[in-house]
């Protein structure tokens, strides 16, 4: 088995297709609210990792001096394509052939990320480079949730014990694994251009203390929008329920991964396994079908 550079691995993208055609519409058989809060994924993806690739663009003349960083930031760039695109598979080809339309929420969504999050600060109030030093700290505190939330997916057996469609679950875990696999990037480019503790801080809550809502309200959206669902909308009880079964990560999960990350000495290479990671990948459907093996890096 070869060794594994927990920091440092190779990061290219695969380029994974999904046949949305016999996934149902509540693809945890019946647990519609837990469904719609994973959903939520869905709605944010597509237009948040399309910014993190324009965000990054922006980065690339700030990290020639560091090869290797460079070559890890395009590579994350294809990895973030690659996603962006897959989610929105979900939307057009799975929730919108059931009669679930999620355009009106996304469209507000895209239009977040496009103008308020866009490459000058609003009103113009921060000046270009601080602004971009900001956005670099916001997306590297949303890769720590992102990677911890890979693995947790990677590690949620109780999604397969309730019967959770094979191909949601494909999707969740490639993307997963390929989360924990590129999750030194956007610190280690934050480090490069900014490092300023005080600003990795306070973007971090820039990031991810809208993260209980978006999930809240973006569920509400779901399930007053499925045409099954008759106006049924998510409650705390739903969402504790979820908890229990192991079919949602918990606020103690988040609450403990906000507190790693904000450690000074915090670096993503301690957290998660690439190996983990990369045993996935080699028996992921889609990966395999898109011509990766294990033995060798993805292309």
């Amino acid at each position: 088995m070869n060794e594994i550079d927990e920091r440092h691995p190779v990061i290219t993208p695969r380029r994974v297709s999904f046949d949305w055609s016999d996934t149902p519409l509540h693809w945890i058989p019946d647990e519609p609210v837990a469904t719609h809060f994973i959903n939520v994924l869905h709605l944010l993806l597509p237009a948040g990792e399309r910014w993190f690739v324009r965000v990054y663009k922006q980065t690339l003349p700030l990290v020639e001096d560091d090869e290797r960083l460079r070559r890890e930031v395009k590579g994350f760039m294809g990895q973030e394509a690659v996603h962006a695109y897959s989610h929105q598979g979900v939307l057009d080809r799975q929730m919108l052939a059931q009669g679930l339309d999620p355009r009106p929420l996304t469209t507000t969504i895209e239009w977040t990320f496009r103008h308020l999050l866009g490459d000058r600060s609003p009103l113009r109030l921060i000046p270009a480079r601080q602004w971009l030093n900001l956005r670099v700290g916001v997306i590297a505190g949303i890769e720590h949730y992102t990677a911890v939330l890979g693995q947790w997916i990677l590690d949620a057996h109780e999604l397969d014990d309730a019967g959770a469609d094979p191909t949601m679950m494909d999707l969740l875990r490639w993307h997963g694994a390929e989360e924990v696999e590129h999750r030194s990037v956007a610190f280690d480019v934050y480090q490069h251009v900014s490092g300023a503790y005080w600003r990795r801080f306070v973007s971090f809550f820039v990031g991810v203390l809208a993260m209980p809502l978006m999930v809240y309200f973006g569920a509400a959206y779901l399930c007053r929008k499925d045409p099954t669902l008759k106006g049924v909308r998510p409650r705390i009880r739903d969402y504790r329920r979820a908890v229990r079964r192991g079919i949602f990560p918990s606020n103690r999960f988040m609450i403990s991964a906000a507190r790693t990350y904000l450690r000074r000495d915090f670096h993503p290479s301690q957290e998660c396994s690439t190996r983990k990671a990369l045993d996935y990948l080699a028996t992921s459907p889609a990966a395999l079908a898109a011509g990766y093996r294990a033995d060798e890096p993805a292309s």
